[in-house]
C-alpha cells in the first residue's frame, strides 16, 4: 500500500459518517467555546475538527510532511487552527521520525516502540521503512507561543513520556495514548502526571469514546488496570484532569 492509499484509508476511518457527534459529545466534557486544545499527533485532523466544532481553538501538531500538507488543505482557511509541523519531546532540538509508509498512523520517534512491535501479536507486517530528521518542540514552548491549553491530546506512538517530560505546567485536562506492547511507557506517563498534580484518571480502550471506569481512579489504580489488560486490548487512551467531575462516565 502506498502512503497516499494509507492516508485515504485513514480519512475513511476517522471521518466515517456518524462519528463526529460521538467525538464532539465526548470532548465537550473537556473543551468549551473559547477554550484552547492541543492535538499532538494530529494525523488526519479529526480531533482538531472536533475541537473546532465545539468552538474551541486548536493547535494541531503533526510532523509527517504528507499529513502536515493534508492539515493545511483541511484547515488553512480556519483562523482558529494553528498548524505546527514538528515533533513534541522533552526538549527543543531535532530527532529522527521513523515512518511506516504503508501505515503512517504508527510513525514514531521511539526506537523502543519499533523494537516492541517487532514480532508482537497484532503487529505482524508492520515495517518502518523511512526516516526523517525533524525539529522537536515542547509542550511548554507551544503553550508559551500559543497560550495555555485547557486540554491536551497526545498520541505519538511510544513517545508520550518524552512529550510529557517537556511539560511543567499542568493543563486542566489531558490524554495520552498507551499500548499493551509498551506498558512501561504508560507507567512513566502516570508518574509524570502525578508529579504535576493530577490525582484523577480514567481511560478508554481503542477508538472507543466511553470511559472504562464509572468514576475516576488514582494513578496507582490506573497502573494496576493497565498492567492487567490482556495483550489483545492493544491500545487506548488515559485521561487525567485536575477536575475529577470531567472523568465520570
Amino acid at each position: 500500500m502506498t502512503t497516499t492509499q494509507a492516508i485515504a484509508r485513514s480519512l475513511r476511518t476517522y471521518y466515517v459518517p456518524g462519528r463526529a457527534p460521538v467525538l464532539d459529545g465526548f470532548y465537550a466534557r473537556f473543551l468549551s467555546r473559547g477554550d484552547l486544545g492541543f492535538d499532538v499527533g494530529a494525523h488526519v485532523g479529526d480531533r482538531t475538527a472536533s475541537f473546532r466544532r465545539l468552538g474551541a481553538r486548536a493547535v494541531a501538531v503533526e510532523p509527517q510532511p504528507r499529513l502536515a500538507r493534508l492539515l493545511r488543505l483541511l484547515f488553512h482557511r480556519d483562523p482558529g487552527v494553528v498548524r505546527v509541523a514538528a515533533l513534541v519531546g522533552a526538549e527543543a532540538g531535532e530527532a529522527v521520525l521513523r515512518i511506516n509508509t504503508a501505515n503512517p498512523t504508527v510513525a514514531t520517534a521511539s526506537d523502543a516502540f519499533v523494537a516492541a512491535a517487532d514480532g508482537a501479536a497484532g503487529w505482524e507486517g508492520q515495517v518502518w521503512d523511512a526516516e526523517l530528521r525533524l525539529p522537536v518542540t515542547t509542550l511548554d514552548a507551544l503553550a508559551h507561543e500559543h497560550g495555555e491549553p485547557h486540554f491536551v491530546k497526545i498520541d505519538v506512538e511510544g513517545y508520550e513520556a518524552a512529550a510529557l517530560a517537556g511539560l511543567t505546567r499542568a493543563p486542566r485536562s489531558l490524554s495520552f495514548e498507551f499500548t499493551t506492547i509498551q506498558r512501561e511507557v504508560a507507567l512513566a506517563c502516570l508518574d509524570r502526571l502525578a508529579a504535576l498534580g493530577y490525582r484523577a484518571f480514567n481511560a478508554c480502550l481503542g477508538e472507543g469514546m466511553e470511559f472504562s471506569h464509572p468514576a475516576p481512579v488514582d494513578a496507582v489504580q490506573m497502573a494496576i488496570w493497565i498492567a492487567a489488560l490482556p495483550h489483545e486490548a492493544n491500545s487506548g487512551d488515559v485521561y487525567a484532569s485536575l477536575e475529577p467531575a470531567r472523568l465520570v462516565r
